[in-house]
C-alpha cells in the first residue's frame, strides 16, 4: 500500500462534499492509530481543506465557520444555551 497509512482507507471523498471529510477523518483516526503525531497533524490540515472546501460550496467562509464554532465552544464550556426566540 502506497503512502503512509497502514490500513486501508474505505472513504474516497470528493472535493466540495462531506464524503471528503469522512475521508479525512479516517485517515486521522489512522494516524493516531499509529500514534504518530506528524501525520495526525497533516491529517488536520486536510480536514480543515476538506471543511473549507464544504464551506465554499455552501457559499460561507472558514471566517463564518470560526465564528460559529466559537459561539458553540462558548455553550459547550457554559452548558447553557440562548433559546431561539
Amino acid at each position: 500500500m502506497a503512502g503512509y497509512h497502514i490500513r486501508q482507507i474505505v472513504t474516497v471523498g470528493e472535493f466540495g462534499t462531506t464524503s471528503k471529510i469522512r475521508e479525512e477523518v479516517e485517515e486521522l483516526e489512522e494516524a493516531l492509530e499509529q500514534d504518530n503525531k506528524i501525520l495526525a497533524l497533516v491529517e488536520l490540515s486536510d480536514i480543515y481543506g476538506a471543511l473549507e472546501g464544504v464551506a465554499e460550496s455552501l457559499g460561507v467562509t472558514m471566517y463564518d465557520v470560526k465564528k460559529m464554532a466559537e459561539a458553540t465552544r462558548r455553550s459547550f464550556e457554559s452548558g447553557e444555551r440562548t433559546p431561539r426566540t
